[in-house]
């Protein structure tokens, strides 16, 4: 049987791409009602955008937290109650009568999600090595793009019965949860070590200007998709085209396209290019389907842009994680693994609030090509501090 259908049927591989599809519900699948939101509880574009910053707050803080926890008492004592609060705090959304109650449980749900989108790969981390690793990595980036394909679709066309019905889908995270305590048999870090020895020893492990690269790689790309892609791209399409929430959702999905096809294919491409020059040729990739969306004249003409977008993430995130898991002895992985996530959180809160601040003063091409900006300097950082492989 081929390599890669061994790797395909592993149980344990099927059940963190559950948790994998719950890590990612948390923004796409409200992001298409972002409009309908604004309407129905008559905020502004800017104000809305408030509920993916109470949702990846919470990750700035508590990721290296939970995964310091993961560390010292296990993966599944943390990442379990995890998807059962993200499930209990999205039907507090979905029941909420004002916006600032949404804004409450939205922030307990990212504190539910603050573990659920590092755990996942640092189990992957755990259980595999090798081209092994970087397989399962680029598989399960996959799956996370099989989710932002539907995500969007599936919320915008549930946004037509109402705005917040979309949050009704976090409880998809209570049969994970299950899955994970019943049926995952992943190794658990077994460590006698002192905590504040830990600490000394993850430090140090911490100290490494190829790891900032890699971190610096992560956060650029965040910031990207939460602060154009996410916040702004639905507003451009109903301006721009008049787009419907559905239709918004049809184009967000169609950037998953492109990142099945790259990430899926991961080993073989790596087999051509190195891992550092997969990581630059993402964020070029960036940068032209940006330019493109600018000058696109037609709806359906975007979707080439939005797929080359995709592609450009599925080449670029999973080799990443993969890099820094590599990095990283299984009893510090949780800890460097949540660091990612929390810079991976705080891309998704600042980019928001950047993208605003640039939207108030040159609209939407300001946003688009300030962000070509931070894509150069991206890459110029990222030449000088990642190792050659």
């Amino acid at each position: 049987m081929p390599f890669k259908d061994k790797l395909l049927l592993n149980r344990n591989l099927h059940v963190i791409f559950s948790v994998t599809l719950i890590a990612v519900m948390g923004v796409t699948s409200i992001a298409p009602a972002f409009p309908a939101i604004s309407d129905s509880l008559g905020i502004s574009s800017g104000e809305v955008l408030k509920l993916i910053i109470f949702f990846t707050f919470p990750g700035i803080i508590l990721s290296p937290i939970m995964g310091i926890i993961a560390d010292r008492a296990g993966r599944k004592q943390v990442l379990v109650p995890s998807l059962f609060l993200f499930a209990a705090a999205g039907l507090g959304c979905a029941l909420s009568d004002n916006f600032q109650l949404l804004l409450v449980f939205r922030f307990l749900q990212g504190t539910g999600a603050a573990s659920i989108s590092s755990l996942n790969q640092t189990v992957i981390g755990d259980l595999f090595t090798g081209k092994e690793r970087l397989a399962a990595m680029g598989y399960n980036a996959s799956v996370l793009s099989v989710g932002t394909m539907i995500y969007p679709a599936l919320g915008g066309a549930i946004a037509l019965l109402g705005w917040n019905y979309p949050f009704l889908l976090s409880l998809l995270a209570v049969p994970s949860g299950l899955m994970v305590l019943f049926v995952l048999d992943n190794p658990e870090p077994e460590s006698d070590e002192q905590i504040w020895s830990y600490f000394r020893s993850a430090l140090k492990s911490l100290k490494s200007f190829h790891l900032l690269g890699l971190f610096i790689a992560s956060v650029s790309s965040f910031v990207l998709l939460y602060g154009t892609v996410i916040s702004y791209f639905p507003f451009f399409l109903r301006s721009g085209f008049e787009a419907t929430p559905f239709e918004i959702g049809i184009m967000i999905s169609s950037a998953s396209i492109g990142t099945v096809f790259g990430s899926f294919n991961l080993r073989h491409i790596n087999r051509y290019i190195s891992r550092k020059s997969m990581v630059l040729t993402g964020f070029l990739l960036y940068a032209c389907a940006l330019v493109l969306s600018v000058y696109m004249k037609s709806y359906f003409l975007l979707f080439f842009p939005a797929i080359l977008y995709g592609f450009a993430n599925g080449i670029n995130i999973p080799v990443v994680q993969t890099m820094i898991s590599e990095y990283a002895p299984m009893e510090y992985r949780g800890a460097f693994m949540s660091i990612n996530s929390m810079v991976l959180r705080l891309g998704q809160t600042i980019g928001p609030f950047l993208s605003g601040l640039v939207f108030a003063s040159w609209h939407l091409e300001g946003v688009f090509f300030g962000t070509i900006f931070l894509i150069a300097l991206t890459a110029l950082l990222l030449t000088l501090l990642i190792k050659k492989d």
